[in-house]
């Protein structure tokens, strides 16, 4: 059995998007789809202070693979919203962490991913 997300979340914030869910940054408007989420920022303190928006830490943070780039990133759940597009998102990894698309959804498989 795999873990995928880690830790209990201390402020009662449930994640508001899944694995395999399209999602959009509010603020940077990139797309990208979930590969898998935190149930609060697991990012050391030089990472954290690096980001220039520093998005409150006790949040659902999501690991996303961004659209037609080969690039990841670490996002806040505050910064995000629902792609509505219903477009695939295209990235190299795409078929390391998902078997499928479907319905708007890339279909999660059991490959972990990397902590």
């Amino acid at each position: 059995m795999i873990m995928l997300n880690r830790g209990l979340p201390r402020n009662g914030r449930k994640p508001k998007y899944q694995r395999g869910q399209i999602v959009r940054h509010k603020r940077y408007g990139y797309r990208g789809v979930i590969v898998d989420f935190d149930l609060e920022c697991h990012a050391d303190e030089q990472w954290y202070q690096s980001n220039q928006t520093r998005p409150d830490r006790s949040q659902p943070w999501y690991h996303v693979l961004v659209h037609e780039t080969d690039g990841t990133t670490y996002a806040a759940q505050e910064n995000l919203q629902e792609d509505m597009s219903g477009r695939p998102v295209e990235h190299p990894l795409i078929a390391q962490f998902f078997s499928g698309f479907i319905d708007g959804r890339h279909i999660r498989n059991n490959q972990p991913w990397p902590t």
